[in-house]
């Protein structure tokens, strides 16, 4: 699979990326650590060393999954986890609840020096390759987010400094106080926002662009025979993607686009990372079994030619505009 470099930090990691949100299993129905941790090695073995994971990913949980994965091959692993997002204090401002734990955004130089310990334990590693703020925290200065960052750099305890779900306004004022190697937004072909103005400022500073739900939340993966039903707590239960008017149209949109699927020798769910690549250094798409990292990890090898990618955002427009 082709690699990425991660802005200046001369990292190489693969194009596609294996998220890990749904292997903490909060928002996601429960989760099976045996099948992640065979999903994890899976995409290993299939050219994909770029492992994605936050804390906040079951509060911990997917962190420790991870660092159970890792036994043995580390050396084969980029590995990037995320600070900001806390429930040790109560500083910063209430986000979420968590499985009972009120988390906070916190981007304070305290918090990020208790968090990458925690991470590096979790992991079972004594060091992070790219480290992100989560989310933003209005409450802390950037120059001393950035601060405790450029120090755990100096440390060597991590090797990059990412940001994710931030504005363009947000990173300009990071790269004013030293270098940001990569951000990390949601982008799909349901999800462009970042085309405006965020995407056009990475490019101009080198910054690498790591687009996260490359396959929004599984409405791109490919038709469904039959409308699933999510329980629980799973977030695509309420989502309108997954209604019976939203598959309806993604149906529709995948009809259109068979041809091409056809043409590759491709799942759908690959043309749909492939077109992501076409826009972006490292789509992530999560996975949590290893048939679905293998078949994300497969959409690295493919390449879309102007034509074809005219052709599938044109289908878009007409299909799945506003969904």
């Amino acid at each position: 699979m082709k690699k990425s470099t991660l802005g200046a930090s001369g990292l190489l990691c693969s194009r596609v990326g294996l998220g890990t949100w749904a292997m903490g299993g909060w928002m996601w129905g429960g989760t099976d650590d045996t099948a992640a941790i065979a999903a994890i090695h899976a995409a290993f073995d299939a050219g994909s060393n770029f492992i994605d994971t936050a804390p906040a990913y079951g509060l911990g949980h997917a962190e420790e999954v991870v660092g159970q994965a890792l036994q043995g091959r580390r050396h084969e692993a980029v590995v990037s986890t995320k600070c900001g997002l806390v429930w040790h204090t109560q500083k910063g401002t209430h986000f979420f609840d968590e499985e009972g734990q009120q988390v906070y955004r916190y981007l304070g130089r305290d918090a990020i020096a208790f968090e990458v310990e925690q991470s590096l334990r979790r992991l079972r590693t004594d060091y992070i390759d790219l480290y992100f703020t989560h989310w933003q925290d209005a409450t802390t200065p950037v120059a001393e987010t950035m601060g405790a960052l450029l120090d755990l750099k100096a440390q060597g305890k991590i090797r990059a400094i990412g940001i994710s779900n931030a504005d363009a306004a947000t990173l300009g004022e990071y790269l004013r106080h030293g270098p940001v190697d990569a951000v990390q937004e949601r982008y799909s072909l349901l999800d462009r926002g970042i085309e405006s103005e965020l995407m056009p400022l990475c490019r101009a500073h080198g910054v690498a662009i790591h687009g996260y739900g490359s396959l929004a939340m599984g409405a791109l993966a490919g038709p469904q025979e039959a409308r699933r039903v999510f329980t629980g707590d799973d977030q695509r239960r309420d989502n309108p993607r997954f209604a019976a008017t939203g598959q309806a149209r993604l149906a529709a949109f995948f009809q259109d686009i068979t041809p091409l699927k056809d043409a590759h020798g491709c799942s759908f769910g690959q043309l749909m990372v492939a077109w992501a690549l076409s826009k972006v250094d490292v789509a992530l798409c999560g996975a949590r079994q290893p048939a679905q990292a293998m078949e994300n990890a497969g959409a690295g090898d493919i390449k879309l030619n102007p034509t074809e990618l005219q052709q599938i955002a044109a289908a878009a427009k007409q299909r799945l505009e506003n969904l």
